[in-house]
């Protein structure tokens, strides 16, 4: 009786900010606004980059694929998160908070591999250009994308089926604004080495294999760019690749301090998180996903091009 006590978990209450209704409705505010550029600034560049012909390039198709994958990603957590905010009740059935770890991993995953395959792409257009329409054929950069998200989809399936398939004996509060993976797991009864080592071999795979593939990739792009005599060449040459640069520095460095935080031992032995751990995360769940279509297009001269004859056209038809 007492194992089937254990092991049967109909819900988990998500904590979030409980406690802080002033906060509660001033991040409700903050959070919808900020879903609301973030549907409206990957939509624009998801539109640009299929309806103008110019942008019908490896790079576009890539940024693409990036733009709608955050609007997936968010999506997966962000209207939950406000509705628990105005509401009372802030439990999440086991079957929906699976979901929820399925959707946020496999969204994660895939952006980071997506990410690494964006670096590649520069690499070949700056230190290959002449071999690049080679290399990077429509075939090419198509299967490279389903890749992407077909990584995605099986990390995040087999870790999500070990970690549902755990007892739960602890209490059911996820200090959390979602089912985070890691917080979720911690609260088993049962040995989570297996877990844990499943979940740091994917990090190794889908994370910093990717993040390396990055920092090869930029190191030789560098290199070739310092071999170009002119200022000029330089300076368009190193425009070209700084919107996804700096894409990658927030994406990756927002990652790296979330999960090499030190934390103190209170926080290893309970469920809390403190405010700064939470505000993290809110910053790679909500803010970098915001950023994105905002770097690229007011440092990409294209798609401010794209972006003009769209909004031309839309003029002149009425």
């Amino acid at each position: 009786m007492e194992w089937e006590n254990q092991t049967i978990l109909v819900e988990f209450f998500l904590k979030g900010l409980s406690g802080y209704p002033r906060l509660e409705v001033l991040f409700f505010v903050l959070i919808l606004l900020m879903y609301v550029v973030i549907l409206l600034g990957n939509g624009t560049l998801i539109t640009i980059s299929i309806l103008d012909s110019h942008l019908h390039t490896p790079m576009y198709f890539f940024l693409g694929n990036l733009s709608f994958l955050d609007i997936c990603y968010t999506t997966t957590s962000i209207p939950s998160t406000l509705v628990s905010f105005l509401s009372e009740r802030k439990t999440i059935s086991f079957s929906g908070c699976a979901v929820q770890m399925f959707l946020g991993l496999a969204m994660g995953t895939t952006e980071c591999v997506l990410l690494g395959m964006m670096a590649f792409d520069r690499y070949v257009a700056i230190c290959n250009p002449l071999r690049y329409l080679i290399i990077m054929s429509k075939n090419s950069y198509v299967i490279m994308a389903a890749g992407s998200w077909f990584l995605g989809v099986v990390n995040s399936a087999v870790q999500t089926a070990f970690v549902v398939q755990l007892p739960f004996c602890r209490n059911n509060i996820i200090n959390h604004f979602s089912c985070e993976i890691l917080a979720v797991m911690k609260m088993a009864c049962a040995d989570i080495s297996g877990n844990e080592f499943i979940m740091l071999v994917a990090t190794t795979l889908f994370t910093l294999m990717p993040l390396l593939l990055i920092v090869i990739s930029y190191s030789l792009i560098v290199s070739s760019i310092l071999k170009i005599r002119s200022s000029e060449g330089r300076s368009k040459a190193f425009s070209t690749c700084s919107a996804h640069l700096t894409v990658v520095i927030i994406f990756y460095g927002t990652i790296l301090s979330m999960y090499m935080k030190p934390k103190s031992k209170d926080t290893l032995d309970s469920d809390g998180l403190d405010a700064t751990d939470k505000l993290i995360s809110m910053f790679y769940g909500v803010m970098t996903p915001m950023m994105n279509p905002l770097i690229y297009s007011l440092r990409n001269k294209d798609v401010k091009e794209a972006l003009k004859n769209l909004l031309n056209r839309r003029l002149f038809s009425k």
